[in-house]
C-alpha cells in the first residue's frame, strides 16, 4: 500500500526504453551539431556558438545548468523535511536577475570576453587572473563530481545499478556531446533536458494529487505538518533558513553562481545582441521560479503521502536524498514507463549541468593558460585542444564524484560549495567594478582573506554540524508503518550523510562561527574581500600608478533593461563593432582590446 513503507518495485524493461531513449536524444543533438557545424570548426564557435544565440534557448540553458539533479533530488527532500521555506529563493532569483543583467552583463557584453576571468586581469593584473582561474576550475570540478553523484544515488536506490557505473555513464554521454558539438550542443541539450526535468515534477504532483484525492488535501496536510510556515523573520545569522537568510544571503550565493560563473556567462555573452543577453536573464529569472515551485510542491506530496511513515527514519532508504526516487516507484511503478521518465529528469539535470561546467573549464583553460603562452597555433590546432580538454575535463569530474559523495545533502552541500568559493571572487569582481581605489595589491589580498575565511567556516560547518536548534527540522512519523525497521539513529540532521557522526566534543566555534548560516558564507566571502581589498589599497596608494579605463566601471548608461528602439540597436551595434572594442585575439593569442591611447589601461605588475 502506497504511503505504508516497506520495499517498492524497481526498473520496468519500459523504463529502461524510456530513460536510455533520453540519454541517447541528448548525445543526438551533440551529433547533430558537430555535423551541421562541421564547416565552422573556428574556437569562438565551438565556445560561444558564433555569438549569434537568442534568448529564449539561452534562457532555457542558464536555468538548466544549475537547475541539475541537485535540484531534482535534493529540493523536494528540502520541502519534505524543513517546509516551503524554500519558495522564498524567488525574491533571490529577482535580486540576482536583475543585478546580473542590470551590471555584470553589459560590462562583459561591451568587452567581448570569452573568459570571464580576462576581466580580471584588464582591472588588476595576471597573476590574479590566473589566480581567478585556479579558484573556479577547482570549484566547478568539485562541483560537478557532485552533480554526478547526485543521479546516481537515485539509480542505485531504484535500478539496483552500480553507482560507479552510472557514475562514469554519466561522465561518459556528457564527454560525447560536448567535445563533438560545443557550445551549440550543450545548449539545445539543455532546452530538452529543462523540458524533461519539468514533465518529471509534474508527473508526480499529478500522481500524488491522484492518491491523495486532490491537490487541496495535499496542501492541508502540509499545512497541519508544519510545512507552510515559511515567512519566518528572525535575524539570527545561525539559522539555517529564515526570510533574512534566504533574501540577501540567498542572493549573494546565486549572484556568484550567475553573475561571474564562466559557464553562465559564456551563455549570455553568446547572444547576438545585449538585448537578447539581457533578456535571457530575466527568462531565466521566470524558469527558476517554475522550476523551483515544481520541486517544493513535489516535496509537500511527499510530506501527505508519508506524513505516518517516514521511509527515511523507516530505514527504507538510506539518505534523505532517496526520498524522491523511493516515492517515485511507490506510486508510479504501475504505469511502465513513467519511473523511467523521472529518472531521465534527474539525469538530464546533470547532463545539463556537467556538460556546461565542461565547456566552460575548456574556455577558461584555452583562453587563460593555453593561448597566452602559445600565440601561434593553427585552427586546427586549437579545434584538436578543445576536443581533448573536454576528453580530460570529463574524465576529472568523474573522479571528483567520489569526493562529492563524502559531503552529505546534495543540495546543501553545492550551495556551499559555492558560498566559500565563488562569494570571494564575487566581492572580487565588485572590489573592481564599483570602486576606482582599489589596486592589485588590495585585490590579491583582499581575494585571499577571503577565502582563507570562507573555506574555514565552510569545512567547520562540515565537520562540526549545527544542532537542530538551528537548523529547525520539521516533525516526521512511522506511526503508520507497515513493517517498521530499526530506526536510523547515525545521523545528526536530517541534511547530514549517514555516515557522519557527531563529534562528542565541539569547540566554542562549533556553536557560533561554524553555525552561520551556509547562506551567508558567500555574503561573508564577498565583504570581505571588498572591505579588506579597500583597505589595502588605500594603504598602498591606490590606483595612483596607472590610470583606469572608464569601460571597465559600471556606467550609468548600463542600468537600462532593454533598448528596443533602432536609436538603440544602432549605437549597440556600433559600440560592439568598433574599434574601442576590437578583439585583436589572432594577433595576441588571448583577447586584448584595442582601446583608445588616451585611455589605455597601464596594468601594473605586483
Amino acid at each position: 500500500m502506497v504511503g505504508t513503507g516497506g520495499p517498492v518495485a524497481t526498473f520496468s524493461v519500459w523504463d529502461y526504453v524510456v530513460f536510455a531513449g533520453t540519454i541517447l536524444g541528448a548525445a543526438g543533438i551533440g551529433l547533430f551539431q558537430a555535423i551541421r557545424g562541421r564547416k565552422q570548426t573556428s574556437s569562438e564557435e565551438f565556445l560561444l556558438g558564433g555569438r549569434q544565440m537568442t534568448a529564449v534557448p539561452v534562457a532555457m540553458s542558464l536555468t538548466a545548468s544549475f537547475m541539475s539533479g541537485i535540484t531534482v533530488i535534493g529540493t523536494p527532500s528540502e520541502a519534505y523535511l524543513y517546509g516551503a521555506s524554500f519558495w522564498l529563493f524567488g525574491f533571490s532569483h529577482a535580486i540576482m536577475s536583475t543585478l546580473t543583467a542590470e551590471i555584470f552583463v553589459p560590462l562583459f557584453y561591451r568587452l567581448q570576453i570569452t573568459s570571464a576571468y580576462e576581466y580580471l586581469e584588464l582591472r588588476f593584473n595576471r597573476t590574479i587572473r590566473v589566480i581567478g582561474t585556479s579558484v573556479y576550475i577547482s570549484q566547478t570540478a568539485l562541483y560537478t563530481g557532485l552533480v554526478i553523484y547526485a543521479p546516481a544515488l537515485a539509480l542505485n536506490q531504484i535500478t539496483g545499478l552500480d553507482l560507479w557505473g552510472v557514475l562514469v555513464a554519466t561522465g561518459s554521454v556528457c564527454i560525447i556531446y560536448c567535445t563533438l558539438g560545443g557550445l551549440k550542443a550543450v545548449i539545445w541539450t539543455d532546452v530538452l533536458q529543462m523540458v524533461i526535468m519539468l514533465t518529471g515534477f509534474v508527473a508526480v504532483i499529478a500522481r500524488g494529487a491522484v492518491v491523495q484525492r486532490g491537490l487541496a488535501n495535499i496542501w492541508e496536510d502540509a499545512r497541519l505538518g508544519g510545512r507552510l510556515e515559511a515567512f519566518d523573520f528572525d535575524p539570527d545569522p545561525l539559522k539555517r533558513h529564515t526570510f533574512w537568510t534566504i533574501t540577501i544571503g540567498g542572493s549573494m550565493m546565486w549572484a556568484s553562481i550567475y553573475a561571474i560563473n564562466q559557464s553562465q556567462v559564456q551563455r549570455y555573452i553568446s547572444c547576438k545582441t545585449l538585448g537578447h543577453a539581457k533578456m535571457s536573464l530575466y527568462l531565466n529569472m521566470v524558469g527558476l521560479w517554475v522550476t523551483v515551485s515544481l520541486a517544493v510542491l513535489s516535496g509537500l506530496t511527499m510530506y501527505s503521502i508519508y506524513k505516518n511513515c517516514d521511509p527515511f527514519t523507516n530505514g527504507d532508504v538510506n539518505t534523505t536524498d532517496q526520498l524522491l526516487p523511493y516515492l517515485v516507484m511507490d506510486i508510479l511503478a504501475a504505469y511502465p514507463g513513467i519511473p523511467g521518465l523521472f529518472v531521465a529528469a534527474a539525469y538530464s539535470g546533470t547532463l545539463s549541468t556537467v556538460s556546461s561546467s565542461i565547456n566552460a573549464l575548456v574556455a577558461v583553460t584555452v583562453e587563460d593558460f593555453i593561448l597566452p603562452v602559445s600565440k601561434n597555433l593553427t585552427q586546427k590546432q586549437k579545434t584538436w585542444i578543445n576536443m581533448g580538454l573536454s576528453v580530460f575535463f570529463g574524465a576529472l569530474c568523474i573522479g571528483m564524484a567520489g569526493i562529492a559523495s563524502l559531503m552529505g545533502s546534495v543540495l546543501q552541500a553545492a550551495f556551499s560549495i559555492f558560498g566559500m568559493i565563488s562569494g570571494p571572487l564575487l566581492g572580487l569582481y565588485l572590489l573592481g567594478m564599483l570602486f576606482r581605489t582599489a589596486n592589485p595589491i588590495g585585490g590579491l589580498t583582499g581575494v585571499i582573506l577571503s577565502l582563507v575565511l570562507t573555506l574555514w567556516v565552510g569545512i567547520g560547518g562540515q565537520i562540526y554540524p549545527p544542532t537542530t536548534a538551528k537548523t529547525n527540522p520539521l516533525p516526521v512519523s512511522t506511526a503508520g508503518c507497515n513493517n517498521t525497521h530499526q530506526y536510523n539513529t547515525t545521523t545528526v540532521a536530517p541534511w547530514t550523510s549517514p555516515v557522519t557522526l557527531q563529534p562528542e566534543v565541539r569547540p566554542p566555534l562549533a556553536d557560533t562561527l561554524y553555525s552561520l548560516s551556509y547562506l551567508y558564507i558567500s555574503l561573508l566571502g564577498v565583504l570581505t574581500t571588498v572591505v579588506g581589498g579597500l583597505l589595502v589599497s588605500t594603504a598602498t596608494g591606490g590606483c595612483k600608478q596607472k590610470k583606469l579605463n572608464s569601460n571597465l566601471f559600471v556606467r550609468k548608461s548600463d542600468l537600462m533593461c532593454f533598448r528596443w528602439n533602432s536609436k538603440s540597436k544602432a549605437s549597440e551595434k556600433a559600440q560592439t563593432d568598433s574599434p574601442h572594442f576590437h578583439t585583436e585575439a589572432n594577433k595576441s593569442g588571448f583577447a586584448h582590446h584595442d582601446w583608445a591611447k588616451e585611455d589605455v589601461v597601464k596594468v601594473t605588475k605586483l
